[in-house]
């Protein structure tokens, strides 16, 4: 046999040994270990690895317990590691720790009222004025759009709708356009207005209806006792007329009182009814409305009555399906426990709104709102002692079942950095 046909031979067999390798359980298990794992400070984490497995490693912030077929990291010190697993002597898969800094927030769960005054004055509708010329909208005719946000006229910043119409009535006495400045879609763009007047009345009109504020309720998810930073609601406010969602200049949460609760039904979500609070507290602001929530800073303490202490996060590869509780309000004041499942959850990796998807099993809940109603979006869901996320929105056709919004993106809407060591809001405290 020539020494080509030899190499070949062995060259054959050696793919073949490769192949099977490759399809191997064993080889398997290892492909779907995580390249990488993240932690905090005193949690551990359980991977499933091979009993044959060996491992590798000569760092000290973290503390590897092997059993038969899993390994038990806990994080001991914040700080990057690595470990190297091995079978049969050989490296097979390096693994990198990522051990974060010890971080606990305190869950809400109370009911808040929610006072926003967007940046500028919103644009929700066109009027039509009765003219000489017939029935004609100013704004329409200066290319103004419903969701536009007029933030500036003849250069003068525009902050509430009472600023608008000394600048209307000038410009009809003068005959003058009023230059506007207008936000759309996060682009400035600036048009010339000239208003016009009602033949049946004696001012002059603009033909848009506009507004400068919105209000509502929802659930408090969390504050940071150090930073005094919060989070609440889980997803955007948007205007009822536009549903665009509002561009937050300021604004204030306030105590609420829930009065009542229209049960939801299939294809008819509920809703809680709330006022606030006669003295109308305010007991924070908020300085962003994002899709993932209202962020801001509480200038007074809250407390549930029955989580009031700082409690540790999960990341959202750290939830798990199975069962959970939500914090909320449904009579009043008080702050109540309930049971929910956890049917899905996803490991993301970046930013999105829609983590997990869950379902009240509660029978008290279930018997006093049918599931999750409007009103509830905020409440923060507590699995195994951690606070994993928050209500977001319910499934129309089902309401005992509906979205929740992972904790981490959250926290980091709200300013608080779990991956960087002694983030800045920490070491201001």
């Amino acid at each position: 046999m020539t020494r080509d046909k030899i190499r070949k031979i062995i060259g054959a067999f050696l793919l073949v040994s490769l192949v099977a390798m490759g399809f191997s359980q064993t080889i398997q298990h290892y492909v779907f270990i995580p390249n990488q794992l993240v932690l905090f400070e005193n949690q551990s984490e359980q991977v499933a690895i091979p009993a044959s497995t060996t491992i590798q490693s000569e760092n000290e912030n973290i503390k590897l317990e092997k059993g038969n077929d899993t390994l038990s990291i806990e994080g001991k010190e914040s700080g990057d590691s690595s470990m190297i697993l091995e079978m049969a002597g050989l490296p097979i898969k390096k693994v990198d720790v990522k051990v974060l800094s010890d971080f606990k927030v305190i869950p809400g769960g109370q009911s808040i009222g929610v006072k926003l005054n967007s940046l500028g004055v919103l644009v929700v509708g066109h009027h039509q004025i009765e003219t000489s010329k017939g029935k004609q909208s100013p704004g329409e005719i200066a290319g103004v759009q419903v969701g536009d946000i007029i933030k500036k006229i003849n250069g003068k910043s525009i902050e509430k709708m009472s600023d608008v119409t000394p600048f209307v009535q000038e410009a009809g006495r003068t005959g003058d356009p009023l230059d506007l400045v207008l936000i759309r879609d996060e682009k400035e763009i600036k048009t010339k207005l000239i208003p016009l007047k009602d033949k049946n009345e004696p001012s002059y009109r603009i033909g848009l209806y506009i507004r400068d504020s919105a209000a509502g309720i929802g659930t408090m998810t969390f504050y940071h006792p150090e930073s005094k930073r919060y989070g609440a609601l889980g997803h955007v406010i948007s205007d009822m007329d536009t549903k665009k969602p509002i561009v937050v200049d300021d604004g204030q949460i306030i105590r609420s009182t829930v009065t009542s609760i229209q049960k939801g039904a299939n294809g008819t979500p509920g809703e809680k009814h709330a006022r606030f609070s006669s003295e109308k507290e305010i007991i924070g602001d908020i300085s962003r409305n994002s899709p993932f929530g209202i962020f801001g800073k509480l200038s007074k303490d809250m407390t549930n009555g029955i989580m009031d202490e700082p409690m540790p996060v999960a990341l959202s590869h750290q939830v798990k399906e199975g069962p959970a509780k939500i914090l909320t309000v449904v009579d009043n004041d008080e702050v109540q426990l309930f049971d929910i499942e956890v049917v899905s959850t996803v490991p993301q990796k970046f930013p999105a709104t829609k983590g997990m998807v869950i379902k009240v099993t509660d029978p008290e809940l279930l018997e006093k709102t049918g599931g999750i109603v409007q009103g509830m979006s905020g409440s923060p869901i507590i699995q195994d002692g951690k606070i994993i996320g928050a209500v977001t929105h319910v499934f129309v056709n089902d309401p005992t079942s509906g979205y929740g919004v992972h904790i981490e993106w959250m926290l980091n809407e709200a300013g608080l950095d779990i991956y960087e060591k002694g983030s800045e809001e920490r070491k201001a405290s």
